[in-house]
C-alpha cells in the first residue's frame, strides 16, 4: 500500500476537531462524538466522509446556520423495543450516538429494537452505527436519506438522496461483515473529494437534465445543487444493468427514513428554500439492532457468518486477480496500514486544517507545515 500524502498523527488531529468543534459551539463531549465519527471513516480509508469533509459540511454549515452546534434531543415515542427522536437540527453525530447506545441496551433486554430520527443532519460514515452494534455481538442496520441527488431509472431529475443501505454483522474474526454503501454508484463526498484533488469523476456515474455524461467534478457539485444534474442508481442508466435495483433500495430508504420519523423528504431535503437561500436539512435516518441471543446464541451467529465470509474469500479467483475480499476486509487493511502513521491528509485538506485553526486562533502546528 502506497501513500505520498503526509500523515498527521491520530491524537494530535482527534484534539485538534475536538477544540476546533468546541471552538463552534459544539458542547465538549459533543465534539468528542463527531471527531471520533469522522476520523473512524479516516480509520477505514472512506475519506468521502473523513477529514474532508470536516469544514465544508460541518464547520461551514455551523457557520452558515444550517447546523446548530448544540443537540437538543427530544423523545417523541418510546415503547420497550423502540424509540422516535427529534434532533431539532442539531449534530446528526450526537443523536445518532444516543439513539443506538439506547437501541443496543433495548435489543440486549429485548432481542430487538429499532429507532427513527427526524429533523436531523449528517450523521457522518452510516458504518459507524452499525459497527456500534457488530462491538456487542449484535446485527446493526441503518439508513438515512440525503439532499436529492439519485434519478429514479429513467428519469433525469435528482429525487432521492444517494440513501446508504448499511450493516454491520459480527463474525469471528477480527473485524465484522460491514457493507456501509450508498444506493447511487457514487456518493456526493467523493464527488467533493475529486473536486478538491482536481480530479474528474468518472463517466457514466452523473447525468444531466439532458440526459449527458458529466465529469468535471467542480461543474457536478453546483449542478447537483441547482438541479440540472443527478447521479445514476446502482446499476447505472435504464434497466440493462438492472440500475431500478438501485432505484428501488434508495427509495426503500428514503421512506423508513421519512416515514418512521414522521419527517421530510426527497426535494423538502434540498438545504434551500424556494428562493435559493440556505435552510435546514430535515434529514431523517432509521436504525435496527438484532441480537443474535436471542435466535441461535451469538457466538454460534458469529461462527457461521465468519465461515461464510472465509468460504467466499477462498473460492475460485478470476485470472490475473490474486485476493477476493468481504465486506469490511478492506476497511480492516486499511487500518492496519495507517494505524501507527496517522491520518494521510492531501493539499485540499491541509488548507482546511490551517485555516480553522488561524480563524480560531488555536495553538497547533501540523507535521506538513514542516
Amino acid at each position: 500500500m502506497q501513500e505520498t500524502r503526509p500523515f498527521v498523527p491520530w491524537d494530535l488531529m482527534n484534539r485538534f476537531m475536538i477544540d476546533a468543534f468546541k471552538g463552534y459551539g459544539v458542547p465538549g463531549e459533543d465534539a468528542k462524538i463527531c471527531a471520533d465519527v469522522l476520523l473512524e471513516s479516516d480509520r477505514r480509508g472512506i475519506e468521502s466522509h473523513g477529514c474532508n469533509r470536516f469544514k465544508p459540511i460541518y464547520i461551514d454549515r455551523i457557520k452558515k446556520g444550517t447546523l446548530l452546534p448544540e443537540t437538543r434531543m427530544e423523545i417523541l415515542k418510546e415503547t420497550p423495543t423502540t424509540l422516535v427522536m427529534d434532533a431539532h437540527d442539531g449534530m446528526g453525530m450526537v443523536a445518532s450516538f444516543h439513539m443506538m447506545q439506547r437501541l443496543v441496551d433495548k435489543a440486549k433486554e429485548y432481542g430487538m429494537a429499532g429507532g427513527a430520527i427526524r429533523n436531523s443532519t449528517h450523521y457522518g460514515i452510516a458504518g459507524y452505527w452499525t459497527t456500534m452494534a457488530s462491538k456487542e455481538g449484535l446485527v446493526g442496520i441503518t439508513g438515512t436519506n440525503a439532499r436529492p441527488s439519485i434519478a429514479p431509472t429513467f428519469g433525469v431529475e435528482n429525487m432521492l438522496g444517494t440513501n446508504p443501505l448499511t450493516f454491520s454483522l459480527p463474525t469471528d474474526e477480527e473485524f465484522p461483515f460491514c457493507l456501509d454503501c450508498a444506493t447511487s454508484i457514487i456518493q456526493r463526498g467523493r464527488v467533493e473529494y475529486y473536486a478538491r484533488e482536481g480530479k474528474p469523476t468518472p463517466e457514466g456515474t452523473v447525468i444531466s437534465e439532458n440526459g449527458e455524461a458529466l465529469t468535471d467534478s467542480a461543474r457536478i457539485l453546483k449542478d447537483l445543487v441547482a438541479g440540472t444534474a443527478a447521479f445514476t442508481p446502482l446499476g447505472g442508466i435504464g434497466e440493462e444493468l438492472a440500475g431500478y435495483k438501485g432505484y428501488g433500495y434508495a427509495t426503500v430508504v428514503e421512506i423508513l427514513s421519512a416515514a418512521l420519523s414522521g419527517g421530510q423528504f426527497m426535494k423538502a431535503l434540498s438545504g434551500v428554500d424556494e428562493n435559493g437561500k440556505p435552510k435546514m436539512y430535515g434529514l431523517g435516518h432509521f436504525f435496527f439492532v438484532v441480537d443474535p441471543e436471542a435466535f441461535v446464541g451469538r457466538e454460534e451467529f458469529k461462527k457461521t457468518a465468519g465461515e461464510i465470509c472465509r468460504a467466499l474469500r477462498a473460492s475460485k479467483k478470476a485470472p490475473g486477480e490474486i485476493r477476493i475480499y468481504t465486506a469490511g476486509e478492506k476497511e480492516y487493511d486499511v487500518w492496519q496500514f495507517r494505524k501507527d502513521k496517522g491520518v494521510p491528509v492531501g493539499e485540499g485538506v491541509q488548507k482546511d486544517l490551517t485555516a480553522i485553526r488561524d480563524e480560531l486562533g488555536l495553538d497547533y502546528h501540523f507535521p506538513f507545515e514542516d
